[in-house]
């Protein structure tokens, strides 16, 4: 489906909810449905999978403690198959379990308990990143890189990377200003301005992405400055 600004904050969009307690399930489509949101529901992780084959959500709003097979390895499977947004949900509070969900490509995340209104705050937030990133602004050059911003495409020696979106608005941000050594806060605030997240959550998004860019011949492109943060480094 093919999401506008406008239709993105008015709700339309299809958002399948991954939850094995029908009573937050319910809650959490209801709010969503008053928002102008279609709904799916899974109730475990191979019917999550099926749906997300058959009814291709804008985003799936996913829990990590399943029955079956848990939302860790359900997300590890979206992500090896495409790009569709993904919020975890989590009971636990350890930052690990966090950071492990942003390392398989997550983008976002909701600790329980939570508000239902904060996660459909969430739900948006994360949908207008996806359309702004589709939003046509040409395609940007830098050295070996070509980043397209209207197809959310970025490419190394013609090759093109398979990117999580958050990963594709860093490489995005730093490609602007190659050289440019950026703080954690402002590859925050530019890249994922809509996420609590913690800075430290940048560089799980950055680790990803360098060992992307090693696989496709890139490596030492993107560069670690300490004591700052990171650049994307292009030779002249």
């Amino acid at each position: 489906m093919e999401l506008s600004t406008t239709d993105t904050l008015n709700g339309v969009a299809l958002v399948l909810v991954v939850e094995d307690e029908p009573e937050i399930a319910e809650i959490l489509e209801g709010y969503l449905r008053r928002e102008g949101f279609r709904t799916e529901r899974a109730s475990d992780g191979p019917q999550a999978l099926n749906l997300v084959w058959a009814a291709q959500p804008d985003l799936v709003l996913l829990d990590i403690m399943l029955p079956e097979m848990d939302g860790l390895e359900v997300l590890r499977r979206i992500r090896n198959h495409g790009n569709t947004p993904v919020i975890l949900v989590t009971a636990r509070t350890e930052d690990l379990d966090k950071l492990l969900g942003l390392e398989l490509g997550a983008d976002d995340y909701i600790t329980k308990p939570f508000s239902p209104r904060e996660v459909v705050a969430r739900v948006k937030a994360v949908l207008r990143r996806a359309v702004l990133a589709e939003a046509p602004k040409g395609i940007l050059r830098v050295g070996p890189l070509e980043i397209d911003s209207e197809k959310v495409v970025a490419r190394l020696e013609g090759l093109r990377l398979e990117l999580t979106l958050s990963e594709f608005r860093l490489l995005e941000t730093l490609a602007r200003t190659p050289g440019k050594a950026f703080s954690r806060a402002e590859l925050l605030e530019a890249a994922l301005p809509d996420s609590d997240a913690l800075e430290r959550v940048v560089d799980v998004h950055l680790k990803n992405l360098r060992k992307k860019l090693e696989a496709a011949g890139g490596a030492g492109l993107l560069e670690t400055v300490r004591g700052v943060g990171y650049r994307l480094w292009v030779e002249a």
